[in-house]
């Protein structure tokens, strides 16, 4: 009797030492860097991934995590629920822990794409299908079924996408971004079209759109916008065509070929300002924050015509003659 006392004295001594004997090791573990084929490994926890597929993913990206390991700490810790999807970096010095704990708290690697002020839609397509770290799911979809997705109402996805600089995580969609893209756009917009100078010759958000585009388009020295955006205004007033090349250019499509000529300027497109009164049917560029603000409060004067100065500035005519004489002399060099 007292031998089979010590016996289960002993192993229940045994038992307890053993646990002792796991739990340092696996404290000394998880504290322990693991290790990496390269100072700094990405990963991707996919959505809906268990501890043990994530490990299987970080052995597979690179890093020499062990799998029964890993999904022990996190079940131990109450991590194996709190994991997130998206992607992540590992850095040499990491401790499974330290992984964990990221995982957990959804410490995401995150890179930038920048939509730049007056690009076309087409330009902005191009940028996501050439980010690497987006991933693509568009494809060759048609813009009706794009803007079906967005639950927008306009025909054309052209200049519904605010240009700015995106922070996301590698492996977003281009969908996700042009979503967030497409949601800022109609937010600003909004909000600006509320604040809006009274009495102006628009009748909608969409057309104040349609002409900050033109705005965004016309003007590279800041402090001329909310002049040019005058000048334009005026015409609307008055019923003057808007006569701006960048609408022609829009219309030419691939035809342009750096410079526009005469017969470009009499074929008529949708987007010929100098063939079609009033505003264009769509926008023409991405228009940034602003120019719709210069569009929605445009600087008053008399002013009907502009012409490069070739320094980034504009001249600006109240009548014909003058503007003629300015282009004379910026334009063709003429004393």
């Amino acid at each position: 009797m007292k031998k089979l006392k010590f016996a289960i004295l002993f192993l229940i001594l045994a038992v307890a030492l053993g646990a002792t004997a796991i739990s340092g090791y696996a404290w000394y573990w998880s504290e322990h860097p693991v290790e990496m084929d390269h100072d700094r490994v990405d990963y991707i926890v996919e959505s809906g991934s268990r501890p043990r597929s994530i490990a299987r993913s970080m052995r597979e990206a690179g890093i020499d995590i062990h799998e029964d390991g890993f999904v022990l700490l996190s079940r131990l810790t109450g991590s194996d629920t709190l994991l997130q999807a998206g992607a992540y970096e590992a850095v040499k010095g990491d401790t499974p822990r330290t992984l964990l704990e990221r995982m957990a708290s959804g410490d995401m690697t995150q890179t930038r794409l920048t939509l730049v002020e007056g690009w076309t839609y087409q330009r902005i397509r191009q940028t996501l299908r050439e980010h690497p770290q987006v991933k693509q799911t568009l494809g060759d979809i048609s813009d009706e079924d794009l803007l079906k997705r967005l639950r927008s109402g306009q025909s054309s996805p052209e200049g519904l996408f605010h240009p700015d600089t995106y922070v996301f995580v590698p492996g977003s969609s281009d969908f996700d971004i042009l979503r967030r893209a497409y949601e800022a756009q109609e937010s600003m917009l909004g909000k600006m079209w509320e604040e809006r100078d009274p009495e102006l010759p628009l009748k909608s958000p969409y057309e104040a759109l349609i002409l900050a585009s033109i705005v965004e388009k016309e003007t590279g020295h800041s402090e001329d916008r909310q002049r040019v955006a005058g000048v334009f205004i005026n015409r609307l007033r008055v019923g003057m065509p808007l006569q701006t090349d960048p609408t022609v250019i829009y219309g030419m499509g691939e035809a342009y070929q750096g410079r526009i000529r005469k017969r470009d300027l009499t074929t008529d497109t949708p987007w010929n300002t100098y063939t079609r009164p009033g505003l264009p049917p769509t926008p023409i560029a991405s228009p940034g924050r602003a120019a719709l603000l210069a569009t929605l409060h445009p600087e008053g004067h008399k002013f009907f015509y502009f012409v490069s100065r070739g320094d980034g500035t504009s001249e600006f005519s109240t009548n014909l003659a003058a503007h003629n004489r300015a282009v004379a002399k910026y334009i063709l060099k003429r004393p």
